[in-house]
């Protein structure tokens, strides 16, 4: 019997910039029954923001709020129980619809893949559902574009680190790289500055706020003086190899 149930894609957005998503991801908006996707409570979400104009109007749209964002730290016991338990629901939610025979398109920014909240609803129903994953450009390379600043070169290695880690781990993580990104920053930034200063990188360093978006910011790491920064900041360290 043909297989009626509704296809999971996970739609990579882009950086923010609505005119740097794919034309896969575009036309599959434009027509899916279902649009779902994650945000802060009271917040639009930076992939709803992407594609404005560019989904389906008849669509039924499923809002999908975290428990929380930020306002809790990654080791707190009760992080990781509340977490799961709002993507175990979450991916329950889809599953109707994709039982019901309806397709459900959920946005991410970025690539669905990297770092994406996506990859949680990806390993709960990709092994009983239909699914495809449209790539999408990441933020790194969305924020390195706008800064105009090459990252890697020849055979450079880069590394892309979490602002959530610990300093120490950080620091070692940094020493024998070429090239380096580091994504969510928030409330990490003064970590990050002492890490990238322990191993003679801090000079080196840009920070991106909120890269490709009208409200973008882009300025050295050492000439920024606050030590606030949001979730969606990167922080850049390109290679010291230049082009031939």
């Amino acid at each position: 019997m043909p297989d009626t149930r509704g296809k999971l894609y996970g739609v990579g957005v882009g950086p923010g910039d609505p005119e740097l998503m794919s034309l896969k991801a575009a036309r599959i908006l434009k027509v899916a029954p279902v649009i779902a996707y994650f945000a802060k409570k009271g917040h639009a979400g930076n992939a709803w923001r992407s594609v404005d104009g560019q989904l389906n109007p008849d669509a039924e749209i499923v809002r999908l709020d975290y428990p929380f964002t930020t306002e809790i730290p990654a080791d707190q016991p009760c992080y990781l129980d509340a977490l799961t338990s709002f993507y175990d629901a979450a991916a329950a939610e889809i599953a109707e619809r994709l039982d019901a025979g309806q397709d459900v398109a959920v946005l991410c920014g970025g690539d669905p893949l990297f770092y994406g909240s996506y990859v949680h609803l990806h390993a709960r129903l990709a092994e009983t559902h239909p699914c495809e994953v449209i790539p999408g450009i990441t933020a790194m390379s969305g924020c390195w574009t706008s800064a105009s600043a090459p990252i890697t070169c020849g055979d450079d290695a880069l590394v892309v680190l979490c602002g959530t880690m610990e300093e120490d781990r950080l620091t070692m993580r940094l020493k024998d790289c070429d090239a380096a990104v580091i994504m969510k920053v928030g409330r990490n930034l003064p970590k990050i500055k002492a890490a990238l200063a322990r191993v003679g990188l801090l000079e080196r360093a840009i920070y991106v706020e909120r890269g490709t978006m009208p409200e973008q910011k882009i300025e050295r790491l050492t000439e920024r003086r606050s030590d606030d920064a949001p979730y969606f900041a990167v922080v850049l360290v390109p290679s010291l190899r230049r082009p031939l």
